[in-house]
């Protein structure tokens, strides 16, 4: 299933407002009644309704962004700790790709914008995954009536990784639906949001065949220092006033240790740095780049005598901290 984010062309930050905006024009402009021609157009719409189902709905827009659900509204796993494995099991009967839209909400957005076209028919009109059935799993004993091999399903997991393990150690524990803990390798270049691929680690085979496989989505952790940017560390150092103004000298953390970089003398808040290769891996062997951020700190308590400076300063140097797009 597509992220339904950019199904519905808004952004993870997109308000309640833009969201149902987005899902009016776009189900307007793809619902088969109004695109009789268009062979797609069904499958188009479907994919915007089932988008709207997770995104639209708050609730579900909550779990997709903690990773519980996946876009089709199945319960994932989380690969530290699966507690999620009967929901998994059983997602297909509580909503996604086998579920119609209840609630109301959608029925009530294609009446207005459509006039009730089909709203509440059957087939394209009947709401996201219209006509979708709910897959077996290796627990369903319906799925297991048939004498022939078939293999175990694939199992979706998330897992929640430090940018010290993407990014220094190459690898993370992590502990599969069978309760087996491994610690999974992580290849040289992976973001946030790549997805890797376990072969027979998933649920086990039926009637002899062969265990699916586990696909784990690699989901950061907030790290107190790092921000991730692609394959670039983005890093905030704060500086004494002193510093900034007569240069110095200052430790920086890196992933892998530190290192003392030069501030210039007259160093503005905001500035940027650049230590380059101290990033991310990449994909061709190289590393992305730290950028350092400065911040000016000032002293935490009053000081009498950097307000008497300031003062002269004001007034026999003063000069223009903004440009005249302020003014």
């Amino acid at each position: 299933m597509k992220d339904p984010y950019s199904v519905l062309g808004v952004t993870k930050t997109a308000s309640e407002a833009d969201i149902k905006r987005a899902f009016r024009k776009l189900a307007k402009q793809y619902h088969p009644d109004q695109n009789a021609n268009d062979p797609n157009a069904q499958a188009r719409f479907s994919e915007i309704n089932q988008a709207y189902e997770i995104v639209g709905d708050k609730e579900k827009r909550q779990k997709f962004d903690r990773g519980e659900i996946g876009a089709d509204g199945k319960p994932r796993f989380q690969a530290h700790g699966f507690e999620g494995f009967d929901g998994f099991r059983e997602g297909a009967s509580r909503g996604g790709a086998g579920s119609s839209f209840t609630g109301g909400a959608f029925d009530d957005i294609l009446n207005d914008i459509l006039g009730g076209f089909g709203a509440r028919r059957g087939g394209a009109g009947a709401g996201p995954g219209a006509g979708a059935g709910t897959r077996g799993f290796a627990g369903d004993p319906g799925a297991a009536r048939g004498g022939a091999p078939r293999s175990g399903q694939t199992v979706e997991m998330i897992a929640l990784v430090t940018v010290e393990e993407l990014g220094r150690d190459g690898k993370t524990r992590v502990t599969l639906p069978n309760g087996k803990t491994i610690d999974m390798k992580i290849p040289a270049g992976t973001m946030e949001g790549d997805k890797i691929r376990l072969r027979g680690q998933g649920q086990p085979g039926i009637n002899g065949g062969p265990a699916g496989d586990a696909v784990i989505e690699i989901r950061l952790k907030p790290h107190k220092l790092f921000a991730v940017k692609g394959n670039d560390l983005h890093l905030d150092l704060p500086l004494a006033l002193y510093e900034a103004v007569l240069g110095a000298k200052v430790r920086t953390p890196l992933l892998d240790g530190a290192a003392y970089l030069t501030i210039p003398p007259g160093s503005s808040s905001g500035k940027t740095m650049r230590l380059k290769g101290k990033g991310l891996p990449t994909k061709n062997g190289g590393h992305g780049d730290l950028l350092v951020r400065l911040e000016i700190v000032l002293p935490p308590h009053a000081d009498e005598e950097l307000e008497t400076l300031m003062k002269a300063w004001r007034e026999v140097t003063p000069y223009p901290a903004r440009g005249p797009e302020f003014d």
